[in-house]
């Protein structure tokens, strides 16, 4: 089996300003990477992605960017799906998933946002950690939505 996924939704604003509101750090930050983002979405670079309500950064190493179109990075697994008992984000365990995110122009100035993720390994800590990256990956799309159409920062409080 492999395990993978794909989550889309539509936004009611542009492609452009869709996507400009996920590479851009200081925008991506306000929704999603609430500890902080520490650099633009650009092919080739690695940034680091924080978020308040758990411990530690995550490094991005971001393989593709096609303006308005495309975005395709890569990010340690994390079999363990949870944060340790210490409190820091889990050990990675030795490979990387690949997330695929494609902005899509639609009629009246909408945009189909489809976000995929793949390349866990096919055992249990993989099948966990896959559905709470769904998990996470359903609730930044909800709040890209919520953030780019009304300002709304839904993560704001959300957890502790």
């Amino acid at each position: 089996m492999t395990l993978s996924f794909k989550i889309a939704g539509r936004i009611d604003r542009p492609v452009s300003e869709v996507f400009e509101a996920v590479v851009n750090p200081d925008t991506l930050s306000n929704y999603f990477t609430t500890g902080g983002s520490d650099g633009r979405l650009e092919p080739g670079v690695t940034v680091n992605w924080a978020f308040a309500e758990f411990p530690g950064s995550f490094p991005v190493k971001i393989d593709r960017v096609e303006k308005d179109s495309l975005i395709v990075l890569r990010w340690a697994a994390q079999e363990s799906g949870e944060v340790s008992s210490t409190g820091e984000a889990p050990e990675p365990v030795g490979y990387d998933t690949t997330v695929t995110m494609t902005f899509e122009p639609l009629d009246g100035d909408r945009t189909l946002v489809t976000i995929s993720e793949e390349g866990w390994r096919d055992n249990a800590g993989g099948l966990e950690a896959s559905y709470g990256n769904c998990e996470g990956w359903t609730q930044m799309l909800c709040c890209l939505k919520a953030f780019v159409e009304h300002g709304i920062n839904l993560r704001q409080g959300f957890y502790k």
